[in-house]
């Protein structure tokens, strides 16, 4: 247990690093972009590929189809308590898409894939991948049409969905390399020691490249400027107590292993989706409320994740 917090602050050591280096100029949106390609593109499609073709067989693959009923089940569940905190609470009407969205969307990439890392090891990686796959399917559906709702200059009939956009985010370059990886197993071929040792090298820039990603957004949200209300408070209870209660509730309902249903409770009590605020500002919608969300969600994860481990370890 001790080994895995010490992993978990030198993560977020990582992560007040990138902060302290936006924050001295060296870093900046534009290196912050450059990163974000460099895992999404390159680091993380080669950190899937190693990982399915090291550690599973043909037979672990059906069990990671099936785990797939998780995730769906309980982030709908999610946006439905969501609606109900709306109306209970009296969320204001020009933010209650990117509340239920920040409610119910994680950030499972940069955050969660280095915890959970951190925590499981390599093994958790696919699992992380799979919860991943979902939410980025209801970020890009669901989320972004109620971001969309929140300015009153879209209708219903004006909100304009970009299939090709939501594709590209959903089928992403780790989800290659995550399906190269099975394809490579399936088929049974031998990987050369070279490869390994090249792709190795690769896939280890994902933690740190993350890291410094969410540093340089703290910074760009400005600690500052963060204002706390009870909405904001909401986005918290959602991300940090509904979202994994209801992994686990749907976890006593459908069978997957031990080490699935773990990895999935991690991904559900990740801070917010990070490109929300950014959906935000696109969309005319509540951009201080949406980056105050975040960072809020950030920086209290330091302090709520030893709690969550210790009920769950």
């Amino acid at each position: 247990m001790g080994a895995v917090y010490i992993n978990i602050v030198f993560i977020f050591v990582l992560m007040f690093l990138g902060y302290y280096l936006t924050y001295k100029g060296w870093f900046n949106d534009t290196v912050g972009d450059a990163f974000s390609k460099l895992v999404l593109q390159i680091a993380l499609p080669s950190s899937m590929f190693l990982t399915i073709t090291r550690n599973f067989t043909q037979a672990e693959f059906l069990e990671l189809a099936k785990g797939t009923i998780v995730p769906i089940v309980s982030m709908l569940l999610t946006f439905v308590v969501s609606f109900i905190y709306i109306k209970v609470f009296k969320v204001a009407v020009s933010r209650r898409g990117i509340f239920s969205t920040a409610f119910t969307c994680s950030n499972t990439i940069f955050i969660g894939l280095p915890i959970n890392y951190a925590i499981f090891g390599s093994r958790a990686i696919p699992f992380a991948l799979l919860y991943y796959i979902v939410n980025t399917t209801l970020f890009w559906t669901v989320g972004i049409y109620l971001i969309a709702s929140d300015n009153p200059q879209f209708t219903k009939e004006k909100v304009q969905f970009n299939p090709l956009v939501a594709l590209k985010k959903i089928f992403s370059p780790a989800l290659g390399g995550f399906m190269l990886g099975v394809t490579w197993v399936l088929i049974q071929l031998p990987l050369p020691e070279s490869v390994t040792t090249f792709l190795d090298y690769l896939a280890n820039l994902t933690t740190p490249l993350s890291m410094f990603i969410i540093g340089i957004i703290v910074y760009g949200v400005g600690i500052t400027k963060l204002s706390l209300d009870k909405e904001i408070i909401g986005v918290l209870v959602g991300r940090y107590l509904i979202s994994p209660l209801l992994v686990w509730a749907v976890g006593q309902f459908v069978t997957v292993p031990p080490l699935m249903l773990s990895v999935f409770i991690i991904q559900a009590a990740m801070p917010v989706q990070n490109s929300i605020p950014i959906l935000a500002r696109s969309y005319q919608a509540d951009q201080k409320f949406a980056a105050s969300s975040l960072g809020y969600s950030v920086l209290l994860y330091l302090l709520y994740i030893p709690v969550l481990l210790k009920i769950m370890l």
